[in-house]
C-alpha cells in the first residue's frame, strides 16, 4: 500500500504549475500568430485598397485572371470598370480582379 500512496504523491506534484505554462504556451502562439499570419494578410488588404483606389482611365492592368489591356471606363456608382484588351475588344470586370497597375508603355512592348 505504501507503494500506491507513494506513486499517488508523485502524481500531484508533476501537475502544479501546469496552468501556468499553459497560458504562457497559448500566449506565444497568440503572438506566432499575430505576427506569421494575421499582420502580412492585413498588409496585402490595404495595398490592394490603395491600389484599386489609385486606378484611373488609361492606366495598364494585369487581372487575375491573367488578361491584360488598358482601363477604358470607370463606374463611380458601382465597383466595375471596363479594360480594353485590343482595339477590338473590351470586357467589363470587378475592380476587384485587378491584380496590378503595369508601368506605362507595357502593352506596347508585348
Amino acid at each position: 500500500m505504501s507503494l500506491i500512496s507513494v506513486a499517488h504523491a508523485a502524481g500531484e506534484g508533476a501537475s502544479q504549475g501546469g496552468g501556468f505554462e499553459m497560458l504562457i504556451m497559448l500566449g506565444m502562439f497568440a503572438v506566432i500568430f499575430y505576427f506569421m499570419i494575421y499582420r502580412p494578410q492585413s498588409k496585402r488588404v490595404k495595398e490592394h485598397k490603395s491600389l484599386m483606389a489609385s486606378m484611373a482611365k488609361g492606366d495598364e492592368v494585369l487581372t487575375s485572371g491573367v488578361l491584360v489591356g488598358r482601363i477604358t471606363k470607370i463606374a463611380d456608382d458601382n465597383d466595375f470598370i471596363s479594360v480594353e484588351l485590343n482595339n477590338n475588344n473590351e470586357v467589363v470586370i470587378k475592380k476587384d480582379f485587378v491584380s496590378a497597375v503595369l508601368p506605362k508603355g507595357t502593352l506596347k512592348s508585348l
